[in-house]
Formats: structure tokens, C-alpha cells, sequence
């Protein structure tokens, strides 16, 4: 799942994306709220963290601008202001959810699970194609009714893989989403993990589900779909 985190204090938002990662989340961060207005609206997030007090657009405006531009992702407000009012402004700008800085981070975490929960009410959060079921809620995977162990890393590149079912995907775009970095055209990180996930969910099957395009990427597909 990917998290867009929008706070200008540099050590904080390192300090939220470090433990986000930790827990296998993809994040993006943006350091005001201009930037992160544009962000949220130029990319798919899961979920968005939202500072209050932003350089250039404070979050209140960041979150209502947002919204008015059709745009439903989830969004939890950060801010230091403990009264009332502020928490007020926050939901009242379109805000699912409202955390008092300092934090802990396991709260931070709750809060954050909670809202993928709610949203998968809405939208369907297992992901299934063929016999192969993926939830990112509760982190399991399984074929064909037999449970599948995977890797922090593992996991977040089938999960991607899924929710672009049947779209060839470049090495490029996987690097960015699944590992948040550029592509460096003489590694081959992407190709070794890619061994990896196919050696769990695809060897001990009659049909492959992940498919090397040459000269492209990879591609996921059903098991009746034809190359």
C-alpha cells in the first residue's frame, strides 16, 4: 500500500516514513502543501498523513482543496494544537481522522490500519485474480486454498502486480512504486525478486500467473488468459 505523508519538518517525516517502511508500506513524502496538494492528486495513494501547519498552504487548505478535487483518499491530520476548534477545522475540511503531535507511534499505526479498514468497506481490499487472493489488510496470501509466506518486499511487489492485473509493467515504474527509487539500469533487483515471488506463487501450480514480457517488464495475469 502506498502513503503519501505531507510534513515540513524533515526529522518527523523521516521519522514517519522510516517505521511506515518498516511495516511494508511504500511512502512518498512532501515537505508543504502545495506540493503535497499536487501529489495527492497526481498519484494513487492508499491513505494520506497530513501536517496541520505547512509552509506555502497550510493542511486545512491542502485537505479541502483536495477534496474538491474529487480526490477520496483517506487523510489523517497531524498538527500540535491540542484545542478543539482546530480539530474542528480539520474534519470539517474533509479529514477522516485527527492525531495530537507528539504521538506514539503505534497509535499512529492504529489509526492508519483503521482507515484502510473503512476504506475497504467502500472498495473491496482483497485483491484476487484467479485463485490467488492477496489482502492487504490482514497481509494474507494464498493459491488455491494453500497458504503463501512472503517477505516484507515480496509481498508489496505482488500487491502491486495485482492492482495493475493484465497491464505490463516496466522495470522502471515497479522500482518506483514498489522500492519508492529510480531504476537503476544495471541492477537487477527487480528481475531477483521477481524469481523469488515466482518461485512461491507460481511452482507449485499448473499455470503461471506472472509472465516475462521481453524487452517490457511483467505482467500478471489469470490463468485462462492468453500471452
Amino acid at each position: 500500500m502506498r502513503i503519501l505523508v505531507v510534513e515540513d519538518e524533515k526529522k518527523v517525516a523521516s521519522f514517519i516514513r522510516k517505521g511506515l517502511e518498516e511495516q511494508s508500506y511504500t511512502v512518498d513524502v512532501a515537505h508543504d502543501g502545495v506540493q503535497g496538494e499536487q501529489m495527492a492528486c497526481e498519484n494513487d495513494y492508499d491513505a494520506i498523513i497530513l501536517d496541520v501547519l505547512l509552509p506555502s498552504q497550510d493542511g486545512v487548505t491542502t485537505c479541502r482543496n483536495i477534496r474538491s478535487k474529487k480526490v477520496d483518499t483517506p487523510v489523517l491530520m497531524l498538527t500540535a494544537l491540542g484545542d478543539t476548534d482546530a480539530k474542528v477545522r480539520g474534519l470539517d475540511s474533509g479529514a477522516d481522522d485527527y492525531l495530537t503531535k507528539p504521538f506514539h507511534f503505534e497509535e499512529l499505526l492504529a489509526r492508519i490500519r483503521a482507515l484502510l479498514r473503512r476504506k475497504s468497506q467502500d472498495k473491496s481490499a482483497v485483491l484476487q485474480v484467479g485463485k490467488l487472493i492477496l489482502d492487504p489488510v490482514t497481509r494474507k496470501v494464498e493459491r488455491d486454498g494453500t497458504p503463501i509466506h512472503l517477505t516484507t518486499r515480496e509481498f508489496a511487489l505482488l500487491e502491486y502486480l495485482m492492482r495493475n492485473k493484465g497491464q505490463i509493467l516496466s522495470r522502471s515504474y515497479i522500482a518506483q512504486h514498489v522500492w519508492n527509487v529510480s531504476f537503476d539500469m544495471e541492477s537487477n533487483v527487480i528481475d531477483v525478486y521477481v524469481k523469488l515471488l515466482r518461485k512461491k506463487i507460481d511452482r507449485d501450480f499448473d499455470k503461471p500467473l506472472i509472465r516475462t514480457i521481453v524487452g517490457a517488464g511483467y505482467v500478471l495475469r489469470d490463468e485462462d488468459e492468453n500471452d
